[in-house]
């Protein structure tokens, strides 16, 4: 396959699962088994930047709304709940990256995290239903919204925002919607502070050998991309539940499972 054509699949790859509940690390590590080509830990990091990017952009009026209007009680209680979130989620991976973990390359693990994160979405869906519709961040959310960006980090497969929105709805947010503009709020400065500290891990040790074209329009790609999966996946969850992530990640998991078995 022509290198610039793989350049662009994982871009699109990238975009539309960065922020889908699919997992994009796992979907990036399928297509290199299925001869897209192994990419370097910065051209990974670039292509995520890409999609960060894309959300950021989607929220810049929520977000500035929360920096300007810091003094009011509402706006000021959900910033520090995000404060803490993300702090939760930096010192665990500050010592999980110290234990020296690094995640698993191989398809099997993968697919059981695609699997089981499907029966997790359809209990969460299932146990948020039964509930009254309940749009406020409460601490445990916070707290436990945290707790699952480092699950995801440390299984692929799992999807960072896959862990976060159900987490937030198994302890109390019911609100698809809310859930998940919480989960990608806190997923922004959680991705950039990731991505810009391992851009520079990989800078120290020399970039030479990067083709930069094949990283710019992988990240542009990727940006356009993850603009309009969100997107799309914002209008959808106002009237649809998440059980077809569900479906399609159960569904992937049990046909990689006998692929690769």
């Amino acid at each position: 396959m022509n290198d610039l054509l793989q350049v662009i699949l994982l871009g699109i790859i990238e975009g539309i699962t960065e922020f889908l509940p699919v997992s994009s690390t796992g979907h990036l590590l399928i297509a290199e088994q299925l001869g897209l080509g192994h990419r370097s830990d910065v051209f990974n990091v670039v292509i995520q930047a890409g999609a960060i990017l894309a959300v950021t952009l989607i929220y810049w009026q929520r977000i500035w709304s929360l920096l300007t209007g810091f003094a009011e009680p509402a706006n000021r209680d959900y910033a520090l709940k995000l404060m803490v979130a993300f702090l939760i989620t930096a010192v665990l991976g500050f010592v999980v990256t110290k234990l020296g973990f690094k995640l698993p390359e191989s398809i099997t693990p993968v697919a059981w995290a695609l699997i089981i994160g499907g029966v997790w979405i359809i209990i969460a869906e299932w146990l948020a239903a039964k509930k009254a519709d309940n749009a406020r961040i409460s601490w445990p959310v916070a707290i436990v919204v945290g707790l699952g960006q480092i699950v995801a980090a440390i299984f692929p497969g799992t999807s960072r925002s896959g862990a976060t929105i159900f987490a937030a709805m198994l302890t109390g947010t019911s609100n698809r919607a809310a859930a998940t503009e919480f989960a990608f709020l806190v997923g922004i400065p959680t991705m950039y502070a990731a991505s810009g500290y391992e851009l520079l891990k990989q800078i120290r040790h020399g970039v030479a050998g990067e083709n930069w074209n094949d990283l710019g329009i992988a990240f542009i790609v990727s940006t356009i991309t993850a603009f309009v999966a969100v997107k799309w996946l914002l209008r959808y969850i106002q009237t649809h539940r998440f059980t077809a992530f569900a479906v399609y990640r159960i569904a992937l998991g049990v046909g990689l499972l006998l692929l690769f078995r």
